[in-house]
């Protein structure tokens, strides 16, 4: 790897973990390295093994290749309707828009066959600011002791940690994006 590679490598590897919000601890723990090793990368005054290159990859949330194409450093690219992860609801899915390692948000959007919902019980999840948005159709958000109704274009802002759920009371299909921020930790995702 001539010296131009080597520093364009390491400006990749750093915007990449700049844009995931990662300390150069986190991605070198992340990826199995050691933080000396990783700086020195990132300031190309070493090179990486494949091994290492991969591993750093991973952990970064994307392809070898992309580390080392840099037209792909400042996104993940295209994440194709048919490739969304899927969260079966009751009556509806939840379709994950912003994959792993996530920074600031945490984007979901849902559609709800008339009579779909979010589930029976009301759910929890963190201290987020959470936006709902309704993109089509007409939902019902019930927060607390409120109920809200929302058509294609409202939207409602709302904390994470008072108890919600998501129904659709009419005739016709609904569509929503919900919008997070911060991400709801893994382990603070609860049913009341």
């Amino acid at each position: 790897m001539s010296a131009d590679d080597a520093l364009e490598l390491g400006r990749r590897v750093a915007a990449l973990r700049e844009v995931r919000g990662m300390s150069l601890r986190a991605l070198a723990a992340g990826a199995g390295v050691s933080s000396s090793f990783l700086s020195q990368l990132e300031n190309a005054r070493t090179n990486a093994s494949v091994a290492s290159l991969r591993k750093i990859a991973i952990a970064l949330g994307v392809s070898p290749a992309q580390l080392l194409d840099d037209k792909l450093a400042h996104t993940r690219g295209v994440l194709r309707a048919a490739d969304r992860p899927t969260l079966p609801l009751e009556g509806a899915d939840k379709y994950v828009l912003s994959l792993p390692p996530l920074r600031n948000l945490e984007v979901y959007a849902g559609h709800f066959a008339p009579g779909g919902s979010t589930g029976a019980d009301f759910y929890t999840h963190g201290q987020s600011q959470e936006m709902l948005v309704v993109t089509a159709g007409e939902i019902v958000l019930e927060l607390g002791d409120d109920r809200y109704t929302l058509r294609a274009d409202d939207s409602i802002e709302f904390l994470s940690s008072v108890p919600h759920r998501v129904v659709n009371e009419s005739s016709a299909p609904a569509s929503v994006i919900w919008i997070n921020s911060p991400p709801t930790p893994v382990e603070d995702a609860h049913t009341t």
